[in-house]
Order: structure tokens, then sequence, then C-alpha cells
């Protein structure tokens, strides 16, 4: 069978990867603390769940328009203005398939063949994929965990080139916690903006800030500069909703109208009850997403701190998202060489699933989603402190 190029080069998901080998195991009987999932273990807000199960009953099951459906693009309008101060309107919001499909059809809307796209590294595995997809060239701007990953303005300008169509950004980071603060992003997209070149910036965790930081919107510059600013978020994970797949993108109308349309081939429009679901979620779940933020902030404190006391492990406190990000290349040795098999060799020894940091760009590194329970983390600390152990 005759593959496509592009087809050919992409690599699977790093993170599906260690979820997939995570469930294989368990399924054959091991006892698996998995580390690698990136979504919250807590239930989707009821008021969501209700909702979507009044739309069912009421047979609210067809199609809607390809951007979704204007009571949730209205109200997603209306978030962003309250808070951000972002002058967004209804014709400048769309729907999609997950963050994920939002982040893809406009790297297909805006990357050419032969352009390049700027992401500070380590980043998350799917960013460069979709470059490539695209036909575009990642240009990787490495981050220092001496700072906590942060996102500085002055190396991503100095990486930008005449080929760049894209500075694709994402506060508070996956996997590293990383973030950008709002002098550092002005810069970048007045920079952009003197260049004709998008800013596309993924807040899928704005809500994951810990130690009282607040969150640097690009929405909030979308009023002074709105041909450059792009705004994609998610559902997934503050409202833990992964599983509906309802994501979102904010921009210039021209630019929602063009992707939009690549959204009408490619999956037409979002769930429709889902939708409805993801509105009383933005409009009536707040306490639901300070409960689990609450939880999030006391899951970071006990896995860096049992993570420092490990011989051969460094790492900093994520400042954000819900993922650590350790050093652990003094814990290699022959049969768990680089993070590929050190992973490897944690989950068949010690039946700990984590991914490794050479799919993010850094393969002295591993991810650790402590997107679950005291307990798993307790538990899974136990077993690596034994595998660690000379």
């Amino acid at each position: 069978m005759h593959l496509s190029r592009r087809a050919d080069r992409l690599a699977e998901s790093a993170t599906g990867r260690a979820a997939r080998k995570a469930a294989e195991l368990r399924a054959a009987g091991r006892t698996i603390i998995d580390w690698s999932a990136g979504q919250p273990d807590f239930a989707s807000p009821e008021v969501a769940v209700e909702a979507a199960r009044r739309a069912l009953a009421e047979g609210f099951t067809r199609y809607t328009a390809a951007a979704g459906t204007p009571d949730l693009r209205r109200a997603l309008a209306a978030h962003y203005a309250e808070r951000h101060g972002a002058p967004w309107t209804i014709d400048q919001v769309m729907v999609t398939v997950g963050g994920k499909a939002a982040l893809f059809e406009l790297m297909m809307t805006l990357i050419d063949e032969g352009d390049s796209a700027v992401i500070p590294s380590p980043c998350w595995v799917t960013f460069p994929e979709q470059v490539r997809f695209a036909g575009g060239r990642p240009i990787l701007v490495p981050t220092a965990a001496a700072d906590g990953f942060a996102i500085h303005a002055q190396p991503v300008i100095d990486a930008i080139e005449p080929e760049t169509r894209l500075v694709l950004l994402n506060s508070p980071c996956n996997p590293t916690g990383g973030i950008i603060a709002a002098r550092d992003l002005r810069r970048i997209v007045e920079h952009c903006a003197e260049r004709g070149i998008v800013v596309l910036s993924d807040e899928t965790y704005e809500r994951f800030l810990f130690d009282g930081r607040e969150h640097a919107s690009a929405g909030a510059l979308a009023a002074e500069f709105p041909d450059t600013v792009v705004v994609v978020g998610s559902f997934s994970k503050t409202y833990a909703m992964t599983g509906w797949r309802i994501g979102f993108a904010l921009a210039s109308a021209p630019l929602i109208a063009k992707v939009t349309a690549v959204q009408s081939h490619a999956t037409s429009n979002a769930t429709s009850f889902a939708m409805r679901g993801a509105e009383a979620a933005l409009t009536g779940a707040d306490d639901d997403v300070e409960r689990m933020l609450a939880a999030f902030a006391r899951r970071r404190d006990l896995l860096v701190r049992g993570l420092e006391r490990l011989p051969g492990v460094s790492c900093p406190k994520p400042a954000g998202a819900f993922y650590a990000f350790p050093h652990v290349a003094e814990c290699y040795r022959p049969g768990r060489q680089g993070s590929l098999e050190f992973a490897e060799a944690l989950l068949e020894d010690a039946g700990v699933a984590i991914v490794p940091g050479l799919a993010f760009g850094a393969d002295d590194h591993v991810r650790i989603s402590f997107a679950c329970s005291s307990e798993e983390l307790e538990a899974g600390l136990e077993r690596l402190a034994e595998a660690l152990r000379p």
C-alpha cells in the first residue's frame, strides 16, 4: 500500500503510546500507576452533564453550524471579554472537536510548504508534528529548567526568519509548567505584528496556575493587534471534560471564516449536545474548577517534594499546568540509557507509566502527570524509589 509522504513522516503521539502500553499491561493483569495521562481524574461538572442530558432528551442531536452553536460562541466571547478584556464577537469564535482540532485546522490554514513556525521548547509533542504535517518546519527555541522553563521574548524573536509565518506559544506549558510574563508576551506580539506573523497562543491550561500567579493571555492584546493574535483553548482540562471533545479558537473574523471552511470539510461541527454541556460548564461550574485547582496545588507539592528526595532526580516546581518535568539523566545506566529506555524500564519493572522527555525535545527529562489521586502519587513515588535504588 502506498502511503502519502505526509502520513509517513507523522510519528505516533508519545503520550498516546505511553497510555496504550500502560493499558496493555493493565489488561494483562499488572497493577499500573499511570502518570502519563494528561487528563484530570475528576468527574465532569454536574451542570454540564445535566445540560447535555437535557439536550439529548429534547432531541438536540442534529448538525449545527460548522462554527458551533451561536449560544456557546456568544458565551465564549463574553467569557474572554470579562476575563481578559478581549474584543471578540460571535463571528470571531469557532468551536472545534477538542483544542487539538483547532490547532490542526489553524496550521492547515496558516502554513504553506516551506514556511516555518517558532515554538518554545520543550513543547507538547503535537505542535511540531502538526507543523510538519502542514508542510512547515518547526524551529524549536530552548527554555531552561534553571528559571522554571519560562518563555522569554528575545530568544523567540531571535529565532524568527523570513519564512516564519507563525509563533506558537503555550502558557502554562505542557510538559514543563513554564509560563510567559505579560511583558514578554507583549514584546513577541508587537514584533510579530510588525512582520505580519501570527501569534498562536494555546491557553488550554490558563486556569492551572499556582502560588498566586496570574495568567498572561494573548486575548488581552487582541484589540491592539487584531490580525496578529489567535487564542486556542479547550474544555478538556479546566472542566475535566476530555472525552467531550470541545475546544475553540478566537481570532479575526476573516481568519475564523477560513478555518471554519476547513472544519466544514474535516469534521462538520462539534457534537451538538456536548456544546450544550460546555456552555453550562462555562457559565456555571466555577466552584467545581476552584475545588479541582486546589487539589492540583496540593498534589504538585506532594509530587515535587517526593521527587526531590530521590537520588539523581531534580525537579523545578512547575508554575502551572499539571505536569512535573524532572531531570533524571543522572539515573541513566545501561538498559535505561536515555529517557525512552528509562520510561520503558520503569513501566516494565516498577509498573509506573511516564512519558519520555525525548518526545518533548528534552531527553534528560521525563514528564509526570499529577492529574491523579494523592494516593497514586505516593504509591508511584515508593515504586520509583525502589526502582532507582543502587
